[in-house]
Formats: C-alpha cells, sequence, structure tokens
C-alpha cells in the first residue's frame, strides 16, 4: 500500500541541482553543409551558450570549449548569435557573436590549430557594438547582419542599421570598414533576406512607441555591388499590424505572416505584384482561427520556412502548436506526426527535410526532423531522456476558467503527483500560480522540472496565460492595452479562486510567483488581493516611473505606453499601478529574487521596494545574485532560488522540509 503523506512533505528524487541542471533548451538551429548546428545551455558552465554541431554520424559535439558563449545581446534579448557556411574544400566556417565582449568572431573549427579570429572592433562608448542576425555571403566575402551601436552612456542612445562586415577581419580593428546597409530612419530593424536572385534584400523594421506585435513594416531595397541598399520602400505593414517574419519563397513571391485578420497568418506577394504601386498579397489560410506566428521578441525568429518544391513549412495552432506543412495554393495544411506540443520559432529546412526544436508535457526540447517525403520524423539532436522516473511527472490540464465579465481565461492546471504518496484524507493541496514573463508572451505545454520539483513534493502549479497572452488571437493579446497590472492580477485571482472553489487548492494554501513581467503581477497581486498566503518575485518591474523611458533598456523604453497609456497623459495611472507604491498594502510573505547584472530591470528597483517594506513586520527575504542579469542562467543561482521558494512555501503553509535549507525572513 502506498504510504499518505501530507502535502508539501512527498520526499521526491527531482532535486533542485536536477532541476537547474536541465533548465534551458537548443535553440538559434542552422545548416553548415549537410549538417545541423545549434546553441545549447550549459548552467554548470557559468550559465554560457555552446555551439553545437551534429555530424553525419549523429554524434553531438561543442564546436568551441569553455569560456567561448554564443550570444548575442542585441535588444538585451538578443538574437540569432551565429551563421555557418562551407568553403571551396567544403569544411565548415562558422561565424559568431561572443557574448562578453559581443565582437563577431570567425572560425574554422577543422582547421588544425586555428582559433576564432575577430571580425568587429571594440567600442568604449555606452554598450558598444553589438550584432545579430548574421547571414554569410561567402561570394562577397562578408557577413550581414543587424548593427546595434551606441552613441553615448544613455540605455537609450543607440542606433540599429543592417551592415556588411568583411570576412577578412579588416573590420577588427576599424569600425570604418563595416559597411552599413541602411540608414538608422527606424529604430529596430531585423537582419536582411535576399531574394533568390540575389538583387533585392527584405526586412522588418519598426519604432517607438511600436512594440513588434503591435506595429511593423516589412522594407524591401535592391542590392548593389558595394553601397548600400537603394530603392528602400515599405511594402506592407503598419502601426496597428504585426508582421514578425518575412522570406523569400524559391519563385521569387515574398512570405510574411502578419495579424491584420486578427489572427498571425500567413500571406504572399507574387514576383509582379512587388513593384511600386502594386503590391498585393494574398493571406494563405485565412480565418482559421489559429496563430501561425508569434511575438518577435528576439531577431530572426523562424515560424516558418519556404520549401524548394513551393510548400511552406509552418509552426501553428491556438495555445499549443504544431508543425505543418502547408500548400500556399490550396492552403491545406498537413501536421507532422509526433507527441509534442510546442515547437519553437526556430525552424531550418534541407531538401526535403524540416528541422525544429519542440517540447511536450513527457519530454524537454529536443531537436526533431521531419521528412516531408514520408511524413516520418525523428529525434535527430539533444535527445530527451529522463532524468528521473517519469512516473514523478505531473499530468498538466488545459483548463479554461471564466474571469471578470465571463471572459476566458487560458490555463495549465498541475495537480499534485507522486506514486510514492496518497493524498492525506481531505486535505486540500496547497497550490502556487505562476505568472509567466513578457507580458506579451505565453506558457508553453511542456516539461519542467521546476513545476515537478513541487508537484512531486505535494504542492500544485497553475501556469495561467492571462489576457495579454499570446497563442489566442489578437483580441485576446489586446486585453492588456492599458491594463497592465489590472487584467492581469484579476485573471490569475480568478483562477485561484475557481481552483480553491472546486475543491482543487487549498484557499488558505495559494501563493504566486513570476519572473520579470510575471514578477511585476506577483508584487502587484500581493498589493491588490488578499487571494494569496505568499509570492516569489523575480527580476520583477516594482516602480513604473522608474522604469520608463532611461530606466530600463532601449528596446522596451516605449511598451509602457501600450501596457499602462502614454506617461504625458495618464501619469497618476503609472503612480497608482506600481506596487512600490503600495508596499502599506503587503501583508503577505514574499521572497524577492534579482539579478545584480540586470539591465532590463534593474536591481535600484528591487532595492526601492525592500526599504520600504523593512520594519513593517511583514516576513521577507531579499537574495542577490552577482554575475546574473535578466533570468538566471548559473546552476548554483537556479538551485539557490528555488530552494529558497520551497522554503518560503513550507515555513507560510505549516510544512515541515527539512530537507532544504531555511531561508531566513527578515520583517
Amino acid at each position: 500500500m502506498v504510504p499518505t503523506g501530507a502535502y508539501g512533505t512527498w520526499p521526491s528524487p527531482i532535486g533542485a541541482e536536477l532541476a537547474a541542471t536541465h533548465d534551458g533548451r537548443p535553440e538559434y538551429l542552422g545548416l553548415v553543409g549537410d549538417e545541423v548546428w545549434w546553441t545549447a545551455p550549459r548552467p554548470a558552465e557559468g550559465g554560457r551558450r555552446a555551439l553545437v554541431r551534429r555530424r553525419a554520424d549523429g554524434t553531438e559535439e561543442a564546436v568551441l570549449p569553455a569560456p567561448w558563449n554564443v550570444r548575442s545581446r542585441v535588444v538585451e534579448y538578443g538574437g540569432h548569435p551565429w551563421a555557418g557556411a562551407t568553403d571551396a574544400a567544403g569544411a565548415p566556417v562558422v561565424v559568431f557573436v561572443h557574448f562578453p565582449d559581443q565582437r563577431l568572431y570567425a572560425y574554422e573549427p577543422d582547421t588544425p590549430g586555428a582559433r576564432p579570429r575577430p571580425l568587429t572592433p571594440l567600442s568604449t562608448v555606452g554598450g558598444g557594438l553589438r550584432f545579430a542576425d548574421p547571414a554569410i555571403l561567402t561570394g562577397r566575402g562578408e557577413v550581414w547582419c543587424v548593427l546595434e551601436e551606441f552613441t553615448g552612456e544613455k540605455p537609450t542612445d543607440v542606433r540599429r542599421v543592417i551592415a556588411a562586415v568583411p570576412l577578412d577581419g579588416s573590420a577588427a580593428e576599424d569600425r570604418a570598414a563595416v559597411r552599413e546597409l541602411t540608414d538608422d530612419r527606424h529604430r529596430f530593424t531585423t537582419g536582411p533576406r535576399l531574394s533568390p536572385d540575389g538583387r533585392h534584400a527584405a526586412w522588418i523594421a519598426w519604432d517607438h512607441p511600436q512594440m513588434p506585435w503591435d506595429g511593423t513594416v516589412v522594407m524591401l531595397g535592391e542590392v548593389t555591388e558595394d553601397g548600400p541598399f537603394t530603392g528602400v520602400r515599405p511594402l506592407v505593414g503598419d502601426t496597428d499590424e504585426s508582421i514578425p517574419q518575412v522570406d523569400w519563397a524559391p519563385d521569387g513571391s515574398l512570405l510574411f505572416v502578419s495579424d491584420i485578420g486578427g489572427w498571425w497568418e500567413p500571406h504572399r506577394i507574387r514576383p509582379g505584384n512587388l513593384v511600386p504601386g502594386v503590391v498585393a498579397s494574398t493571406a494563405l489560410r485565412p480565418g482559421r482561427g489559429e496563430e501561425f506566428g508569434g511575438p518577435l521578441w528576439k531577431i530572426g525568429l523562424r515560424w516558418f520556412q519556404p520549401l524548394d518544391d513551393g510548400l511552406i513549412a509552418v509552426i501553428h495552432g491556438r495555445g499549443t502548436t504544431s508543425l505543418g506543412v502547408l500548400d500556399p495554393d490550396t492552403g491545406e495544411v498537413v501536421d507532422a506526426a509526433g507527441p509534442w506540443t510546442e515547437w519553437a520559432p526556430d525552424l531550418v529546412v534541407h531538401g526535403d527535410r524540416v528541422i525544429g526544436v519542440a517540447a511536450s508535457p513527457r519530454s524537454a526540447y529536443e531537436i526533431v526532423e521531419l521528412d516531408t517525403r514520408t511524413g516520418h520524423t525523428r529525434v535527430i539532436g539533444s535527445a530527451h531522456d529522463d532524468p528521473v522516473d517519469p512516473v514523478y511527472y505531473p499530468e498538466p490540464q488545459i483548463r479554461t476558467f471564466d474571469g471578470p465579465g465571463n471572459r476566458e481565461i487560458h490555463a495549465h492546471v498541475y495537480p499534485p503527483h507522486n506514486p510514492d504518496r496518497a493524498s492525506p484524507g481531505d486535505e486540500l493541496p496547497p497550490f502556487v500560480v505562476w505568472a509567466h514573463g513578457g507580458p506579451t508572451g505565453r506558457s508553453p505545454l511542456v516539461l519542467d522540472l521546476e513545476i515537478a520539483y513541487f508537484t512531486s513534493r505535494g504542492i500544485g502549479v497553475c501556469e495561467v496565460n492571462y489576457g495579454g497572452s499570446t497563442g489566442y488571437g489578437k483580441e485576446y493579446r489586446e486585453r492588456l492595452r492599458e491594463q497592465w497590472g489590472v487584467v492581469d492580477v484579476e485573471d490569475c485571482a480568478a483562477v485561484a479562486r475557481a481552483l480553491a472553489a472546486e475543491g482543487t487548492a487549498d484557499p488558505a494554501r495559494l501563493a504566486v510567483r513570476g519572473g520579470s513581467a510575471g514578477g511585476w503581477t506577483t508584487a502587484a497581486s500581493l498589493a491588490a488581493s488578499d487571494v494569496y498566503a505568499c509570492g516569489t518575485i523575480s527580476y520583477p518591474v516594482l516602480d513604473l516611473l522608474g522604469w520608463a523611458g532611461d530606466g530600463t533598456h532601449d528596446f522596451e523604453s516605449r511598451y509602457l505606453d501600450s501596457l499602462i497609456g502614454p506617461i504625458d497623459e495618464v501619469p497618476a495611472r503609472y503612480r497608482e499601478r506600481s506596487p512600490l507604491e503600495h508596499t502599506d498594502r503587503i501583508t503577505a510573505p514574499f521572497l524577492l529574487l534579482q539579478g545584480l547584472d540586470d539591465v532590463i530591470c534593474p536591481p535600484a528597483q528591487s532595492e526601492r521596494f525592500i526599504a520600504r517594506m523593512a520594519g513593517r513586520g511583514v516576513p521577507y527575504a531579499y537574495l542577490t545574485f552577482e554575475g546574473e542579469g535578466h533570468g538566471f542562467r548559473r546552476a548554483e543561482t537556479m538551485v539557490r532560488a528555488l530552494e529558497a521558494e520551497l522554503s518560503l512555501y513550507a515555513q507560510t503553509f505549516g510544512i515541515e522540509r527539512p530537507d532544504v535549507p531555511l531561508l531566513e525572513l527578515k520583517r
């Protein structure tokens, strides 16, 4: 007989170290010849990103040893940080961004004695020179990419252009040798996509106060021999139309994803319609109530890729996502078989093969290949390997709850689950509501060992895709317009109350947690609601007036225009919504976690918040981490944070957990 144990006290083989060492996922797929390459997390190596190649025999190996860290800081969230090609002899050549100095480097890994050599110079101005979304043009001897250049010390003193970097290293000490292909008329840009005939380049641009999920434009320019693009003009898009990706089909058609119809859907412009005054696009799968795109948080994300035969590989879905092959002439989509419920916006194609990054509630993210001729799918890289018996994994429930005004709220509910313990009679389990970051984002339905860390110990988790989340159409996404700190807080509380009312959760033992924008929602929830007994706040926004403008990085410096309202029009709203201004309303214990190198949500906000809470008699802990930025990457940091969070819940909920370090709570 399985022994009975009080919720929260269950023993579990899923420790904090196990969860930390399996954090992160492979991303930024690319092809080098016939090989698939990608970047992979290394939490135990200081959180660096390694560049990994899959050889023809299926073996995987790191291309660069520590401390090489393949990661871009463009718009701080980064973007595609590397590109590969083969030389005349078929040997690989790779260009990559090294995180500490943000320089572009070239490397020939199969050349004996070769070392990475810099292609771009350093700059002592502000945040320096940064690069992302590179493409190697071997015939030109150049790398075309996004260049982000700081012009002053403020985070908003910055310009972005498309640039050509010489492969011969002549620009390594000479900024003037980096050739600019566009001017900086637009604040933000993606990397260029070259037409099949090499005559045109297309890219995406946008400006403050729009975020890329608000409004972007597709730009078209003519390629010249050695000068900037000419005849540059906007093709489609506007301040209220979001286009997160553009690329070329083999026949010269321009493909893009647009939310003009209420969902991110694929569109096509035929070659004959690309001339000035004629531009006309066709929606390839209109009115189906599915997303074929998403928010462009990083430069170079790919939700679709054209195939040589005219078909298009697409990622699509509502809430969850699938990999499919779209016939642009009929609108028919045939989905790949397999258990995966989430495909990252990270596709590449090679002949008849489509390669992507996918996960499920029973498997972490892995590299998956689809053979479009046979419809067969197989895992070819970063294969999921259960670190513990999967019987300890939680079983998610996809739920829809009623919110204020009868609005729908989407959520994933993970009840406590452990095969070694039975629930104790009439006791109801504690539950933690997870608020995702963004806030223009969502929680994917995938295996997360941090969730399993709690559920296997008898603490339930509920991920709330509150109003404003992506994956459910533009109307759902725009519920948060000028309502941040209201709709997200209400939706999380409504779900928590519903779980308690239906007998799923103990109403006296509810907690809330989140990081970044989720940290904001957590802090705002503790200040606005008595639903929660405690909360865990990670690298949050706490003071809207202090975060607007130069209080954060340039990319999000005008984000609050849409989330709260223009500051010059509604300044009082910035004070009314900020948790910093309402610390007197917070009575529940909390844990605040902050990276000291965070430039997106700087530690100054957390420090001001703690200063106002000190001495008020509310139990709290404030943990800071040297060397961590926005989001934790180092294994030791994640272990400390996860164990501290569990200790907070144990102390608040009256649970005995002698197996985790006691979190000291101040007052």
